[in-house]
C-alpha cells in the first residue's frame, strides 16, 4: 500500500533507536564498574580528534563519565520511547560493568544485576532489545596489559564474557551483535579509530596496517566463536556482524576511478565478507603476501569462522564518499588520502555528505554480496539544535529521515529486499563518539546539557518526535 510519500512495511518491522552505553549511561566508576577506553577520552570537536590519556586526570574533561545519566534514567526515558510508539531498542552492554579489567575469573553481579533490570524495562516498555556486546569500550586493562586485540588471548576474554550475558540474559534477548562498526579501522591510520575498535595503543607507526589486520582477524575469529556459543545455549537467538556502511563512489568515469571504488568498497567491506560468508576474500590474502604481513590465519581459525557465519547484517549508515585513482599498481586504499566529496550532495553542518539514494543502493549491494538478511541500526543526522521557550523545531532532521526512511522501503518494497528493522541514531541526544561533544545532537528528545555537562538534564520532545511517532503508527506509510 503506497501513499503520495512512503510505503506500509510487513507487520513485525521493527522501528526504534539506537545508543551505547558508554555513550549515554554515565556512573562510570559506581557499582563495580572498571575503567574502558572511553573513559579516558577527554572532549574534542569538530575536526579535533579525543586526546586519550594513561590514566583518569583529576582535572579532565571527560564526557563519557557522565553520559546523560541514563544508568538513573532509563525507565523515564524508556516512557518517551514507550509514547513514541517504538517497538525495538538498540544498546550496548559496558565490557567493564561485567569484567571491570576483562581478564578476571568470576564476573562483577552487580553490573549483571543492572542489564536485568535494564532489559526487564526494555520488555514491559515493550521494546524488543537489540544488544551489541563491545561498542567502543573495551576494558583498559586489556589495552594496557595485553596490547589489545592483537594479543590472541583477547578472544578467550571476549567470549567468555559474552557466553556469561548471553547465558544471563537469552531468554529475553534474541538479536545480538558482535563488534560495532568493525570495518571503521579502515582508517587504521588514524590512531582514535585503532583504539576505539581494537584497543590498538603504542605500536610503532609503520606497523599499524599489519597490527590492524591482526588485531581484526582476532576480533573476526571471536565474534564466529561468540556465535557458537550463542546458538549452543539457544538456537533461536539470532548474531549479527554491525558494519559502518558508507559506500565509495568513483569519482569519475575513468576506469582507474572505477577500478579504485571498487577496491575502496572490497577493502571497507572484507570484515562483512568474513561474517557472512565465512571466509578471507582472494584478493585480500593476495594483498598480505604482497606487503609481507603475518596475519596468523591458522586452519583451526579457517574452520571456526566458515563453520559459524553470522545470521544477519546490521549496519548504520551516514554518507558516502568519492576516490579517485591513486596511482600505483595495487590501488591501495587509504582512506585518509582518497577520501572525496561529491559535487552532487549537500553536507551537514559537521562535514557528513547527505546522500539518502545511498541507503538504498548499500542494501542492495549487501544483499548481492552476502545474502543475509539485514537491519538498519545507525542512521541520523548530527546538527545545532535551538532550545526556545521549551520547544525545538528540527525541520532539517524530519527531512533527513524522511528521504531516507523513504530510500529503505523503496528497497523493501520496490526491491524486494530483507530489511527488517529500522533504528536511527540515537532516539535521544547523548553525547558523540568522536568528538565526545553534546551540541552535536541526533535525539527525538533533547537533553538539557551541554559539553560540560551543565544544565538541567530534563528532557524535551523535539518537532521530530511527533514525526517519527506518526512514521512508526503507520507502519511507514506517511512519511
Amino acid at each position: 500500500m503506497q501513499n503520495d510519500s512512503g510505503y506500509k512495511l510487513p507487520d513485525g518491522f521493527l522501528w526504534g533507536s539506537a545508543v551505547a552505553a558508554h555513550q549515554l549511561e554515565g556512573a562510570w566508576d559506581v557499582d563495580g564498574k572498571g575503567v574502558s577506553i572511553a573513559d579516558v577520552m577527554l572532549a574534542g570537536e569538530n575536526h579535533v580528534s579525543r586526546k586519550v590519556t594513561d590514566t583518569v586526570l583529576a582535572d579532565g574533561n571527560y564526557p563519557n563519565h557522565r553520559g546523560i545519566d541514563f544508568y538513573h534514567t532509563y525507565a523515564q526515558d524508556f516512557d518517551l520511547f514507550k509514547e513514541l510508539g517504538m517497538n525495538a531498542f538498540r544498546t550496548s552492554i559496558a565490557w567493564t560493568r561485567i569484567f571491570p579489567n576483562g581478564d578476571e575469573d568470576e564476573p562483577n553481579e552487580a553490573g549483571l544485576a543492572f542489564y536485568d533490570q535494564m532489559i526487564d524495562a526494555m520488555i514491559e516498555h515493550g521494546l524488543e532489545p537489540v544488544i551489541t556486546l563491545s561498542h567502543f569500550e573495551m576494558p583498559l586493562h586489556l589495552v594496557k596489559e595485553y596490547g589489545g586485540w592483537r594479543n590472541r588471548k583477547v578472544i578467550d576474554f571476549f567470549v567468555k564474557y559474552a557466553k556469561t550475558v548471553i547465558a544471563r540474559y537469552g531468554d529475553r534477548v534474541k538479536y545480538w551483535l558482535t563488534f560495532n562498526e568493525i570495518n571503521n579501522q579502515t582508517s587504521w591510520m588514524n590512531p582514535h579509530h585503532l583504539l576505539q575498535d581494537s584497543g590498538l595503543k603504542d605500536y610503532p607507526e609503520e606497523q599499524a596496517q599489519e597490527l590492524m589486520y591482526l588485531a581484526s582477524h582476532h576480533e573476526l575469529v571471536a565474534s564466529a566463536l561468540v556465535t557458537k556459543v550463542a546458538h549452543a545455549i539457544n538456537p533461536d537467538l539470532e548474531v549479527g556482524c554491525m558494519i559502518a556502511m558508507n559506500p565509495v563512489y568513483p569519482a569519475t568515469s575513468n576506469p582507474k576511478d572505477i577500478m579504485m571504488s571498487q577496491r575502496a568498497m572490497q577493502t571497507r567491506y572484507y570484515w562483512g565478507d568474513v561474517h557472512a560468508l565465512g571466509e578471507y576474500p582472494t584478493w585480500l590474502l593476495k594483498y598480505f603476501e604482497q606487503k609481507n604481513f603475518n596475519i596468523d590465519i591458522t586452519e583451526e581459525d579457517k574452520k571456526i569462522l566458515k563453520e559459524n557465519t553470522v545470521d544477519f547484517v546490521s549496519f548504520s549508515y551516514y554518507m558516502s564518499w568519492t576516490v579517485s585513482d591513486p596511482e600505483n599498481p595495487l590501488y591501495e586504499y587509504d582512506e585518509e588520502k582518497n577520501h572525496g566529496d561529491n559535487p552532487f550532495l549537500a553536507q551537514s553542518d559537521w562535514g557528513w555528505q547527505i546522500d539518502p539514494v545511498g541507503i538504498r543502493y548499500a542494501i542492495n549491494w549487501m544483499w548481492d554480496r552476502w545474502h543475509k538478511k539485514m537491519i538498519v541500526v545507525e542512521n541520523g543526522f548530527g546538527a545545532f539544535d535551538k532550545l526556545e521557550d521549551g520547544a525545538i523545531h528540527d525541520p532539517y532532521r524530519i527531512d533527513y529521515f524522511k528521504n531516507h526512511i523513504k530510500s529503505v522501503e523503496e528497497a523493501i518494497v520496490l526491491d524486494g529486499l530483507p530489511v527488517f528493522g529500522y533504528m536511527p541514531w540515537s532516539g535521544i541526544d547523548i553525547i558523540s563518539a568522536s568528538t565526545g561533544e553534546m551540541k552535536k545532537r541526533y535525539g527525538f528528545v533533547y537533553v538539557d546539557l551541554d559539553d560540560f555537562g551543565e544544565g538541567s538534564g530534563k528532557r524535551y520532545k523535539k518537532d521530530s518526535f511527533a514525526w517519527y511517532q506518526n512514521v512508526i503508527k503507520t507502519n511507514g506509510a506517511e512519511l
